[in-house]
């Protein structure tokens, strides 16, 4: 699996029961906008009669009034077809993570396409495939990036996606995702916390990230632990995605640890920053750990 993709982006080399239809909120879009703050009623019934009377959509006819901007019709569609986004300040999170606040650039459509091949050749491929390690040689490459893009974009699909710092050295994710990071992995693999440690994502469905916690003495110990791949069997039952951030593969044995629990990886390469010697020495070591490389991920920025 490799390609690649143009400027500043990355190139890939539950039950929902519906609600009785009485009690569902009106998903029209100007119901929406009203319900985001982003129209009030008495400008809802105006963009109506325009519409109407001009023969063009609601969405149409409100930019047009200019009470309202493309963006917001956006996010009205995206909310009207249960297509979870933000929008920038709505969220602790970080701008780094594109895939929640840009989703129709071609950037995030190319992590799209990551997420789909990723599904075809490995989660779809047997029930028992639920984890995937984001591996990368060196610090740099972009692996934490990639890893928190895409945990978004399988959970904008509805997929239940868990996403685990295991980088216990210099973890990243709690900083993109704008949550505590007291109690997480390191926590969890002790001894000392459990799943109560797993925090939702506001305002992104389906969306769970399990942070590093505090960093340990003994992260390579932690890691190698059979409570690492108890935990991941356990959570096999609740997520149908599990995306597990490691560390750089050429200072420590962490990734190897890692990729082994989880039986499969994905290695992030940098275009001008990585060393071909050392991603060869990271793909023997995955080998050497009977480690499905399901592909490899150019980062062309």
């Amino acid at each position: 699996m490799n390609s690649s993709i143009p400027a500043e982006a990355f190139a890939l080399h539950p039950d929902r029961h519906e609600r009785p239809a009485a009690s569902q909120p009106d998903d029209s879009i100007g119901a929406i906008l009203v319900r985001s703050g982003r129209l009030s009623a008495a400008d809802v019934d105006k963009v109506m009669r325009f519409s109407t009377e001009r023969k063009l959509r609601f969405g149409d006819a409100a930019v047009e009034m200019g009470v309202l901007s493309a963006v917001d019709i956006e996010l009205a569609l995206s909310r009207q077809y249960d297509y979870p986004y933000l929008l920038p300040g709505e969220s602790a999170i970080a701008d780094e993570v594109i895939a929640a606040y840009e989703p129709f650039t071609a950037r995030v459509e190319s992590l799209r396409a990551l997420r789909n091949q990723l599904m075809w050749r490995w989660f779809d491929s047997g029930e028992a495939r639920r984890a995937l390690a984001i591996t990368s040689a060196e610090a740099g490459d972009g692996r934490s990036f990639l890893a928190a893009n895409l945990a978004v974009v399988f959970s904008q699909q509805h997929q239940r996606t868990l996403l685990i710092d295991a980088d216990l050295r210099a973890p990243r994710q709690h900083q993109l995702f704008g949550l505590d990071n007291r109690a997480g992995l390191s926590a969890v693999l002790a001894g000392r916390s459990g799943q109560e440690a797993i925090q939702r994502v506001p305002l992104l469905e389906d969306l769970s990230v399990l942070t590093a916690g505090a960093l340990p003495p003994n992260p390579s110990e932690l890691l190698g632990l059979p409570a690492f791949g108890r935990l991941l069997r356990e959570l096999a039952a609740d997520y149908d995605v599990i995306l597990i951030d490691t560390a750089a593969g050429d200072a420590y044995a962490d990734a190897q640890l890692v990729a082994s629990r989880a039986g499969a990886a994905v290695m992030v390469a940098r275009q001008d920053h990585s060393h071909l010697k050392k991603l060869r020495q990271l793909v023997g070591l995955l080998g050497d750990a009977r480690v499905h490389l399901v592909g490899t991920v150019l980062n062309e920025h």
